[in-house]
């Protein structure tokens, strides 16, 4: 330990260094339960690329493991602390470095907020698309390293989509350039791409090009009641289907919905099964809006109800955004899950998660982005009782098997980090895994980065 320091020290400013154990300690872990996590020996905040690179050459001399870390609103448990080793927070290196509206690019560093960048690229007629629930905390960094969604992504994609190139710091303190800034690029392998999502586990991001776009007009958003989550469903495969293309179809289960009236009294339809919320950022929102009312309308709807103005719009937009902050007041505890399933399977998906709650005898709450089939049932439980909680991992782990039966995947946009590692492996299968391994050690031979995350 005081080795360590020691070096460190050389290359650091003393306000960098963090050694107190009760302040080190709030760095152990992110916002997902069930998920182990150690004590870190320091917490490091660099500020510039050569700082980082030199606690991985630390690191790599003491062979002492790294967990980098963002602002730590993770769900998976990717940047949990392990026993003795340095944990890298990135939220000091902050700076946008350039936005270009010719190129359409934003170059930043690892610890910019997503909602700073997005403000920051609307002053210039732009538009960053890829929006966490938590994008008012959340950092570029971060969302890169769990390839993050959104509510946006059923019209524009996930954060991988927007990753051009990036500034890597490597295990052994190497600096690797991969992508481009140009709208085209084919040239070698796509490195980029491998490290968006590998949740700091192949090398450290410290610069990242960012794709921007247009800024589109205000969406305008239409809500509708169902009788069921069965006809909320049908609604969306009928939306899609006809080859409309909606800025954002959301979706609150009944359970959700009381959830955020009590927390927030929003006025939201409490007898209603399943409240649908659809956007369109279209030139005439309100032409693309009736089209899609008359859908749900034929599925079974028993009120649809389109915004006027994007007041109107927001506040609607607020109570779903309110939805997993409303599910944790429920009980003293949440578990999150984050299967995304093929459209055509969302039916099936909530109410097989509808009798697992039955079965189990517990209140879960479903938000998802019916748009791009990606659910988050939400187990709410009492984690002072062990019976409770052992139903609740439970429970958590039936809907992850529901969502491969029905051809899904564990992860749309959270990662996997401890919490979901036993089931990646089932997922990927013995020869997917074996590669993961493989590329793991290409990169980092001596397993410094992230340890003990993803398989």
């Amino acid at each position: 330990m005081s080795d360590l320091l020691e070096r460190l020290r050389t290359g650091l400013p003393p306000e960098a260094l963090i050694t107190d154990p009760d302040v080190t300690a709030s760095y152990a872990h992110d916002m997902a339960s069930f998920c182990a996590a150690g004590t870190p020996a320091v917490v490091v905040l660099p500020r510039t690329v050569e700082q980082v690179q030199h606690v991985m050459r630390t690191a790599t001399a003491l062979r002492v493991p790294v967990v980098p870390q963002g602002a730590r609103t993770g769900l998976s448990g990717a940047a949990n602390a392990t026993d003795g080793c340095v944990v890298l927070s990135l939220v000091k290196m902050d700076r946008i470095l350039e936005i270009s509206p010719v190129d359409r690019i934003a170059v930043v560093e690892p610890g910019v907020v997503n909602a700073v960048l997005s403000r920051a690229v609307n002053e210039h007629g732009l538009y960053y698309p890829p929006d966490p629930s938590s994008w008012e905390t959340c950092t570029i960094g971060g969302n890169i390293g769990t390839a993050s969604g959104g509510l946006c992504c059923v019209k524009y994609g996930v954060t991988a989509e927007y990753v051009l190139g990036l500034d890597v710091v490597l295990a052994d303190g190497r600096l690797l350039t991969t992508g481009r800034r140009t709208a085209k690029g084919v040239a070698g392998y796509d490195l980029t791409r491998l490290f968006v999502g590998s949740e700091g586990s192949l090398g450290i991001v410290v610069k990242a090009v960012l794709a921007l776009r247009p800024q589109p007009p205000r969406q305008l958003v239409l809500a509708a009641e169902f009788p069921s989550t069965d006809a909320a469903c049908d609604a969306v495969c009928r939306i899609m289907e006809r080859g409309h293309t909606p800025s954002l179809l959301e979706l609150m289960d009944r359970t959700t919905v009381r959830a955020v009236n009590a927390l927030a009294s929003m006025g939201l339809p409490e007898t209603t099964e399943a409240l649908l919320l659809c956007a369109f950022d279209t030139p005439d929102p309100a032409f693309d809006l009736a089209a899609v009312g008359a859908l749900c309308t034929a599925a079974g709807a028993t009120e649809v109800v389109p915004a006027d103005n994007p007041a109107e719009s927001e506040l609607l937009l607020q109570a779903r955004r309110l939805a997993l902050t409303a599910l944790e007041a429920v009980k003293s505890a949440t578990m999150i899950d984050d299967v995304c399933v093929p459209r055509s399977q969302l039916g099936a998906m909530l109410a097989g998660t509808a009798a697992i709650a039955e079965e189990y005898g517990l209140t879960i709450g479903v938000c998802a982005h019916a748009g791009d089939g990606n659910t988050h049932p939400t187990v709410c439980f009492d984690q002072a009782d062990p019976d409770e909680s052992r139903r609740a991992r439970a429970s958590f782990d039936a809907i992850m098997a529901l969502g491969l039966e029905l051809g899904g995947t564990i992860t749309g946009e959270h990662g996997v980090g401890v919490l979901k590692k036993e089931w990646l492996a089932r997922e990927l299968g013995d020869t997917g895994v074996e590669l993961h391994r493989s590329i793991k050690a290409a990169f980092d031979p001596l397993n410094l980065l992230n340890p003990g995350k993803l398989f």
